[in-house]
């Protein structure tokens, strides 16, 4: 049995796992071009501990920091299976299960968010 996800050292292996499988999707690689990976990751750990571990501090409008990406609203549901999938992979829990509910959220709310601002994607 999975355990759950219980540490932010747990959210590392996860927010690691999750890019990790993410960066082999041909569609989603130019989203991604040019990030510096090695100062990203600790924001994204931070806004997961945050969401899963109440850890305070976290205060970034995330829809804002990511308008610049040429995104399209089909990638958002690439991103949520690639993320639901890796949890599952990794953990079972209560918060791996807080993890993909908040997941979903974020995805329908930035799918929703896109598609008003770029009415041609």
């Amino acid at each position: 049995m999975l355990k759950d996800i219980e540490t932010k050292s747990d959210i590392e292996t996860l927010v690691n796992a999750f890019y990790d499988h993410l960066l082999l999707i041909e569609e989603m690689k130019p989203v991604f071009a040019g990030l510096d990976f090695k100062a990203h990751v600790p924001r994204i750990v931070h806004f997961w501990s945050f969401v899963l571990l109440d850890e305070p501090g976290y205060t970034t409008n995330v829809f804002d920091k990511h308008l610049h990406l040429p995104i399209s609203p089909p990638l958002f549901d690439v991103w949520l299976h690639t993320f639901t999938s890796t949890v599952d992979s990794l953990f079972s829990g209560e918060r791996a299960e807080m993890a993909k509910q908040r997941a979903t959220v974020i995805s329908y709310t930035f799918k929703s968010k896109w598609e008003k601002i770029n009415p041609q994607n």
